[in-house]
């Protein structure tokens, strides 16, 4: 069994790559957005402003201070440099972990987010700076994936990489399309950048072509099984992930990780649309959010704050 320091090291090196990834896309959005229309640009503001838990604005008074803050903003610690430091400060205390391939690369982006030139970079192309940070995160995984050995601690930062990302992406299937919104998100540019917002633009349409709806949005973004960044598809790789670690492990006492995994994997996969669109689509998203928590805090009880107890031989 690894050691629990270990394990919790690569666990948030994945949580927190896949935020600040999906931080530099919301902000590459609610920007690209501002060029369109008005109204297209205040809903992907409040988006983005809900998708972070700032629904009172305290960020930025626009969506070019509220992209600046997301960015560089070191003392807001869900910022995306303040991401990006802590992914490489846990990389750093599991240097050996890891391949130099990985700690290059995103020792390289660590330094590229905090030298003295980034302010200026931003301001001189938000786009492309943002670009470029998704890029090397890319970059990042790759290399993870090509090069570390794919045992447990490859997992582990797959685990943190998929828990993440289905927590990502269920707040913002909350904002949009949970049953607290004053109003349906139908306005069609709105539509678009929820899409961009989840990279999940050109997936849409190769499967619906140019049919933009509310509710075929919803059902790719939580139950296609093939978009690797549906919460579906991020279910099945923490199940998969979870049930080959748990061979490590005696999780006697607990609920074991794997089979909160499993069941959460079998409520996607058998839930039905068209009930659904009878009960409303805000009960199943604030379930999977519940689900993904408990998964969390099974993941700790089970891999991290274990007790020696546990550990030892009888």
């Amino acid at each position: 069994m690894m050691l629990a320091r270990v394990a919790d090291s690569l666990y948030w090196i994945g949580r927190y790559v896949e935020r600040a990834e999906h931080l530099c896309r919301l902000s590459d959005v609610m920007l690209n957005a501002t060029l369109d229309r008005t109204e297209a640009a205040s809903q992907a503001t409040r988006i983005v402003l809900a998708a972070v838990g700032d629904t009172e604005g305290a960020r930025a008074a626009s969506p070019y201070e509220l992209a600046f803050a997301l960015a560089l903003n070191r003392e807001d610690g869900g910022s995306i440099t303040s991401s990006l430091a802590l992914a490489r400060e846990n990389a750093r205390q599991v240097r050996d972990q890891i391949t130099t391939e990985t700690w290059e690369r995103l020792n390289l982006l660590y330094l590229r987010v905090t030298g003295p030139e980034a302010p200026k970079a931003f301001a001189d192309s938000p786009s492309t700076f943002l670009h470029e940070i998704i890029a090397d995160l890319h970059l990042f995984k790759g290399a993870a994936d090509a090069t570390m050995s794919h045992g447990e601690g490859w997992r582990f930062l797959l685990l943190g990489v998929y828990l993440e990302r289905a927590q990502l992406v269920g707040r913002l299937l909350e904002v949009c399309f949970g049953d607290g919104r004053r109003r349906p998100l139908d306005d069609h540019m709105a539509l678009m950048s929820v899409l961009r917002m989840s990279c999940g633009l050109e997936p849409y349409l190769r499967r619906f072509t140019a049919d933009i709806q509310p509710r075929k949005i919803l059902e790719f973004l939580l139950l296609d099984e093939e978009f690797p960044r549906s919460i579906r598809f991020a279910t099945a790789r923490i199940e998969e992930h979870l049930s080959a670690t748990a061979r490590y492990v005696d999780a006697a006492g607990h609920a074991g990780p794997e089979r909160l995994a499993g069941r959460l994997r079998a409520r996607l996969q058998y839930a039905d649309m068209d009930e659904l669109d009878v009960a409303g689509a805000g009960a199943l998203i604030s379930t999977v959010l519940d689900d993904c928590a408990a998964l969390h805090q099974a993941i700790y009880d089970t891999f991290v704050a274990y007790s020696l107890e546990m550990r030892l031989p009888a």
